[in-house]
């Protein structure tokens, strides 16, 4: 943003978005420091050492209050990161997490924040969707967002052709396996697919790769998907060796 004055709360059909707090804007500069357009200040930040020595003067920094505020900011976070948005693509030789048609971006964020810490960095998307770049995505991140690789697709028959070697596994409440480590299959190349919030999977998953159920009373109709998802990818990723 060549004047920040300007800046605008966001949405989806703008070629940029921002990060919100210190800690995510620092994964930002990180990991994607060519994709950084600005970093917007606020006065009340006392020490900006760590951010000035990142940015080694080729990124542009600006102090300005008002930009808080019009975005509707909250009075703790006292760091913006403007970035451009940039292409991903899935990489073909490792594990996916498959989404759904998830309508909430906090939901999303914290998926992507789990599952990169169980050695996931690869997200596909079914479209619709809430938006991956909206900044509260990012922030419920905390900036794993800019370790992973996200790709939307229109539909999932499009994911599936693009990366036919995977193994298939969606969670639903039908499924014949029921999760446990022992049970869980080993397979070097896997994803793991997971409905929205609101549906879960339609029964049309049902005849997709091999189905799995995470076990559960009979005092709650599902699991939380960001919860459901965490069970999942970290069962898969202990049994085939992603982390110790």
């Amino acid at each position: 943003m060549k004047n920040n004055d300007k800046l605008k709360i966001y949405k989806k059909g703008y070629d940029y978005s921002y990060t919100i707090g210190t800690y995510p804007t620092i994964e930002l500069l990180k990991a994607r420091p060519h994709s950084v357009r600005e970093l917007i200040i606020h006065s009340k930040l006392e020490d900006l050492s760590v951010i000035e020595s990142m940015c080694d003067n080729k990124i542009s920094i600006t102090y300005n209050d008002k930009v808080f505020s019009r975005l509707g900011v909250n009075d703790k976070c006292l760091v913006l990161g403007v970035f451009q948005k940039y292409g991903m693509q899935l990489n073909k030789s490792r594990p996916h997490i498959v989404l759904v048609n998830p309508s909430d971006k906090g939901n999303i964020g914290t998926i992507i924040r789990t599952v990169l810490g169980f050695g996931y960095r690869d997200i596909a998307i079914i479209t619709p969707a809430a938006d991956i770049w909206d900044p509260k995505t990012i922030r419920a991140s905390m900036g794993a967002f800019f370790k992973m690789n996200i790709t939307c697709f229109n539909n999932f028959h499009d994911y599936k052709m693009a990366y036919n070697i995977h193994q298939l596994f969606p969670f639903m409440l039908g499924g014949k396996r029921s999760l446990s480590y022992e049970s869980c299959p080993e397979s070097s190349l896997f994803s793991l697919i997971f409905g929205n919030e609101a549906t879960g999977l339609s029964d049309n998953f049902l005849s997709v790769g091999e189905v799995i159920k995470i076990p559960q009373t009979n005092d709650v109709d599902s699991l939380n998907l960001a919860v459901a998802s965490a069970i999942a990818a970290y069962t898969f990723a202990q049994k085939n060796l992603l982390i110790d």
